[in-house]
């Protein structure tokens, strides 16, 4: 049986919710699943994340694999890196500095994104308003009487 991390929508129409499941690979998408490991919520600001890691850990190392989305998810979540530093063989010392370093990067990271959204907002307040000033009308063609 090959087992996949994905994820199984739940919530109301047009509020989805998704699960966090292991799954069989042949199962439907909402269909039977093998254990629930986590939650996402897209609609919160910033969407929310959240896993049980040990039982990530678990289905990761008994060979789940997980979907393309599942595993952005998890690089969001620095999960996926702490995941492959454990594969490495790395002690519980390093895998923690590592990851305050990729933590750090977060924020710094998260710096920038707000200055450029700043900025790309400020540049669309400037087009608009230039696009926004009083020109002189066009005068209407003159038409000859028929």
């Amino acid at each position: 049986m090959a087992v996949r991390l994905r994820l199984r929508r739940v919530g109301k129409k047009k509020a989805p919710i998704y699960h966090i499941v292991a799954a069989d690979s042949r199962r439907a998408r909402d269909g039977k699943f093998l254990e629930v490991i986590g939650r996402y919520e897209p609609l919160t600001d910033p969407a929310m994340v959240t896993v049980r890691e040990p039982r990530l850990f678990y289905w990761l190392k008994t060979g789940a694999l997980p979907t393309d989305t599942v595993r952005s998810l998890l690089q969001r979540n620095g999960l996926w890196l702490k995941w492959s530093l454990m594969k490495k063989g790395k002690d519980e010392a390093a895998i923690a500095a590592e990851m305050e370093k990729w933590q750090l990067a977060q924020g710094e990271k998260r710096l920038r994104d707000e200055a450029r959204k700043a900025r790309r907002a400020e540049a669309r307040k400037k087009k608009k308003s230039a696009g926004e000033s009083p020109a002189a009308p066009a005068p209407a063609p003159a038409v000859p009487p028929a």
